[in-house]
């Protein structure tokens, strides 16, 4: 079969391991199932992976991608994969399984024509959501899901600062806020991307590390090193700032003086969990609420996608195509 996959590891070249070609068609084991994919939603992971992060050059081949919506070939149910595995016999919240993976960690990923997965983890799909809509959901609008009502518990009325506002959380971010209510500032470093961001539905766009109006409540924080001071600085006392990345570093000063002296709260969040992928999608389906799609790219011309990303020019999701 038809699959993006990385052959080598780089740091500092991550696209020279990329390869579009053939890969054997998956062997469920027991209690897996096996979906033909129909849409497959890039995510910066993917990039991380080519530099080795997560993954290790004696796993290489390794077919590349979190995310995918298609037909689940024994029962031609149309469903969504939750990207998150957890271990056998693991109950609870599965992001707090410290053996859990998601796809092109430890199993093959989701940029290829057929994937396996867990039975437990398809999700049937919406009819009111196409399948490029559909595989724009499992990591990055349920992460900013969980990071905003989960783990920031936003509540209508407050405001929220999002940071570096147009990659694929950050925009869920954006669009899942406003729509629950709340006031959404965001930052990003051009003014192309301040536009982007209002159109999306921000109230307020300013350039990165602009001083604001005044505190927010809330700081959804993905970028780390480049914007950690200010989202600090940004915080009203009792303010809550919660982090899922850190894609400009993961090091930088933590100014634990304003943190202790104001009792800022500091949040990590990690991917959600199925439950939360169906309170998701739920909230898309009543709502018409719907991602932000940059481009459309089909799976064999899967470069062009990961070179926007890399050079940061998308706006909202890059999303892998098949027939």
């Amino acid at each position: 079969m038809q699959a993006v996959y990385a052959k080598s590891i780089d740091p500092d070249d991550p696209l020279d391991g990329l390869v579009v070609g053939e890969r054997p068609e998956p062997v469920p084991s027991a209690g897996w199932a096996v979906v033909e994919v129909k849409a497959a939603g890039l995510n910066h992971h993917d990039l991380w992976s080519l530099r080795g992060v997560g993954l290790k050059s004696e796993q290489l081949p390794m077919t590349l991608g979190c995310d995918a919506a298609g037909i689940d070939v024994e029962t031609g149910d149309p469903v969504i994969v939750h990207s998150v595995v957890g271990s056998a016999g693991w109950t609870g919240d599965e992001t707090l399984d410290p053996e859990r993976t998601i796809f092109s960690e430890r199993h093959q990923g989701t940029f290829a024509q057929y994937v396996a997965a867990p039975r437990r983890n398809l999700v049937r799909k919406p009819e009111s959501l196409s399948f490029v809509e559909a595989a724009c959901l499992p990591t990055a609008w349920l992460t900013a899901y969980r990071m905003l009502f989960t783990r920031g518990e936003v509540r209508p009325g407050q405001t929220v600062l999002v940071q570096g506002a147009t990659g694929g959380v950050a925009s869920a971010a954006i669009a899942l806020a406003r729509s629950s209510g709340c006031r959404v500032w965001v930052t990003a470093r051009t003014e192309s991307k301040l536009k982007a961001a209002l159109d999306i539905g921000a109230d307020a766009a300013f350039l990165t590390g602009e001083r604001l109006p005044e505190p927010v409540d809330v700081v959804i924080e993905t970028v780390g090193e480049a914007t950690w001071a200010h989202s600090v600085r940004s915080l009203k006392p009792g303010g809550t700032v919660v982090i899922s990345g850190a894609t400009t570093g993961p090091n930088p000063p933590a100014v634990l003086n304003r943190i202790f002296f104001l009792q800022l709260k500091v949040i990590g969040s990690t991917m959600g969990t199925r439950a939360e992928l169906g309170a998701l999608l739920t909230l898309l389906d009543s709502t018409g609420l719907r991602p932000r799609v940059d481009r459309e790219v089909p799976l064999s011309a899967a470069r062009e996608a990961f070179e926007a990303m890399a050079a940061g020019e998308l706006v909202g999701k890059a999303v892998l195509t098949l027939p």
